[in-house]
């Protein structure tokens, strides 16, 4: 033999000792109830390292030392743990089955403290909305989605929680929508677009009820709406759903306006994959809605795509951009004709149609290297375009530029710090408004302690800042802190307390037009609004009797000064001395609101019947309070129902699905007076009086809906 091979036998054979040093670690991960493989399942194990199962639920691990802790982490499973010990053994074949959460006190949010953290050891009440819903309900856009939460009404597109918020005409909000972290209010008028929020992309939504302004600033002082997008999946992916529908009589014979059936459909599809480390997910939507009410008709289109990489270099880095645009045809209803034959005729001096084009880019980065810390750039340009068929004067273009770094990091054992700072800049170009320019700064810190196992406790202060054409408002610190305290294994006390505040948007400090009868003048000396909010709650987990579930209770009290109100009387038109009656935005209301909440899920299953159950019931007081005295008066808020139930319960057996959504509420407290004066009512709304004292009732409503699986990968609805 030649010496030249005996060395090439020796290199080989080197190389397989040292191969069989290693320890190979394989196996599969499943659902432990169904048996079904789990798919993208996060394997965390060694210095940070990190692998994921592939489409059959299988992994493979290499590694050198004798002891290994591998993490197994799945959206919507608990967290197993499984420490090996490779002394004796080279190849360790393992079968790990994960527990799906039902009751959610495992569940995974971000939003609560812009990280990771598990619903039971929150500090502030947070509710989760899965996709099923949408699917289930066969809801037209997002708002319908929010209206199932228990505490959260939508009034004329407008979110309120807890009693929060009234009607502010289509302008402002207290609650802050975002998606995936970033704000998605438009940047002149301050409101919610929901057919442009992504459900078809949907991974959850995560709702905190409270002052949210440390973390968020501006809009946040009612609380936030996170609309998370999905995560995508090793495997491709691909979903198309189709609804059609239509619209029966009204059963007043004289609301009857068309010989035809009103329809609607949409249309929705998503498609992800994963190619090498590029990963990549589009969406689309189109409805096409005549609506039930004459002039109320809305056509509208939705594209969004999401582009990512994850660095082969560098290891910790991922970046990429997300894009989401819709452009959308519409009439809203503002005015009916009257209350006798046109309560469905939206009257024509109001019915405008309007086509409206938005457009955001995120491009952000995020370098994570493991479990002590990480960092967060995200960006958003958006633009918003409004453009009028016949009112051209009430054009609008609206860009927005937001960019924010976060850095998280574990400062030591027991304690975590989130830090920040965030910038706005927003140009309008407008006919209605006027041309305007502000700019937003801020910095944020918060850090979360637990000097023990069961206790942990938050703190955090933002630093905020406006400016609106050169003029800067004055700085606004903001405060907050909680505690969670964990009494037993599945009992979970806590208490918060945050401030807010909200800045007034452009619409509500500029807004000049006239609406059908309704006149709406500018007020530029409107001032922000401000307030705090507190809770104390228990969240109890169930689990007895093949019973599963859990019950929150929550008690709240919040204050808000210089609430800004649409108040209806004799203002001057703009550049003239001439008096005229309509609505002017005003610091007019403090606000002082208090209640309770119940909030009860359990899941069970009798033989092979599966019934998921969940109910929440709202209490609020919300009235009026004097600064001075620091009392409440008998006065209460405009547009507030003191009570409020839904109940949701769904039966599946086998390939069938049933549900109910019972929905209670009681009568609305106050309006407007202007809707109610003799002198005024019939100008505005004709027949509305009469109509109010005869309807302002309490009211309950029955949603419906059955589904058949035909197989794993196909439904068909009702």
């Amino acid at each position: 033999m030649r010496i030249s091979h005996i060395v090439l036998l020796i290199l080989l054979s080197n190389v397989v000792i040292a191969k069989n040093n290693n320890t190979i670690v394989t196996g599969k991960v499943f659902d432990k109830i169904t048996k079904e493989p789990l798919i993208g399942v996060n394997i965390i194990y060694g210095d940070n390292k990190g692998t994921i199962t592939d489409e059959n639920g299988n992994f493979l691990i290499e590694y050198h030392q004798k002891e290994l802790t591998l993490i197994f982490k799945y959206i919507g499973y608990s967290t197993e743990n499984i420490s090996l010990n490779a002394i004796d053994k080279d190849t360790i074949l393992l079968e790990i089955g994960l527990t799906e959460i039902i009751n959610e006190l495992d569940e995974i949010v971000i939003s609560a403290n812009k990280s990771e953290q598990k619903v039971s050891e929150l500090t502030v009440s947070l509710d989760i909305i899965k996709p099923e819903v949408v699917t289930n309900n066969h809801t037209l856009n997002a708002a319908d989605i929010i209206t199932y939460t228990p505490g959260i009404e939508i009034l004329d597109d407008q979110a309120s929680i807890r009693g929060g918020s009234g009607y502010s005409y289509g302008a402002g909000s207290r609650v802050l929508v975002l998606i995936d972290g970033l704000p998605a209010l438009s940047a002149d008028a301050g409101d919610v677009k929901w057919n442009f929020l992504p459900v078809e992309n949907l991974s959850q939504i995560e709702i905190i009820k409270g002052a949210s302004s440390v973390l968020y600033g501006s809009s946040a002082l009612n609380g936030i709406i996170n609309f998370r997008t999905r995560d995508i999946a090793p495997k491709p992916y691909t979903k198309l759903s189709i609804i059609s529908g239509i619209y029966d009589k009204p059963r007043n014979n004289k609301w009857i306006w068309s010989d035809k059936p009103q329809t609607f459909n949409d249309i929705s599809f998503y498609h992800s994959r994963k190619y090498k480390n590029n990963e990549f997910g589009i969406g689309s939507n189109v409805l096409l809605d005549e609506g039930y009410r004459k002039y109320d008709d809305e056509y509208s289109g939705r594209l969004n795509v999401n582009i990512k990489h994850n660095s082969k270099k560098y290891m910790a880095m991922t970046y990429g951009v997300n894009c989401n645009t819709t452009f959308t045809q519409h009439q809203d209803f503002i005015l009916w004709e009257n209350a006798d034959s046109g309560a469905l005729i939206q009257n024509k001096q109001s019915a405008m149609k309007l086509n409206s084009f938005i457009l955001t880019v995120d491009p952000y980065v995020i370098i994570d290297p493991g479990e002590k810390s990480d960092h967060e750039f995200k960006m958003r340009y958006q633009t918003t375009q409004n453009k009028f068929h016949v009112n051209t004067e009430n054009n609008s273009d609206a860009y927005s530029y937001f960019t924010e770094y976060k850095y998280w990091k574990k400062v030591f054992e027991k304690m975590n710090l989130t830090s920040g700072i965030s910038q706005q800049f927003v140009k309008v170009n407008s006919n209605f408004y006027k041309n305007h320019t502000g700019y937003n700064v801020a910095v944020y810190s918060q850090f979360d302690y637990h000097p023990v196992e069961k206790l942990s406790f938050i703190a955090g202060i933002r630093l905020e800042q406006y400016s609106l054409d050169s003029e800067f408002d004055e700085l606004k610190p903001i405060f907050r802190t909680g505690l969670n305290y964990r009494l037993a294994d599945f009992t979970f006390l806590r208490a918060s307390f945050g401030q807010g505040y909200r800045y007034p948007s452009i619409a509500e400090k500029y807004g000049n037009t006239t609406v059908g009868s309704i006149r709406i003048f500018p007020n530029p000396e409107v001032k922000s609004e401000s307030g705090w909010s507190a809770e104390i709650g228990l969240k109890q987990g169930i689990n007895f009797l093949g019973i599963n579930g859990q019950v929150d209770v929550a008690m709240f009290n919040s204050q808000n000064t210089n609430l800004i109100e649409y108040i209806f009387g004799l203002y001057p038109e703009p550049g003239t001395q001439i008096n005229a009656f309509g609505f002017k935005a005003t610091n007019i209301e403090n606000s002082r609101v208090f209640g309770y909440e119940i909030e009860l899920m359990v899941n069970m299953y009798i033989n092979e019947l599966q019934i998921n159950l969940s109910n929440g019931y709202t209490y609020i007081y919300p009235v009026e309070y004097n600064l001075i005295t620091n009392k409440t008066s008998e006065e209460f808020l405009k547009y507030r129902n003191k009570h409020t139930n839904k109940t949701k319960i769904d039966f599946k057996l086998k390939k069938f699905d049933l549900g109910f959504l019972l929905r209670y509420k009681s009568k609305m407290l106050r309006i407007d007076d202007v809707f109610l004066n003799r002198f005024t009512r019939e100008g505005l709304l004709p027949g509305f009086y009469d109509y109010w004292q005869k309807n302002n009732t309490s009211s309950f409503i029955i949603d419906q809906n059955a589904r058949y699986n035909i197989n794993t990968k196909s439904s068909i609805s009702l």
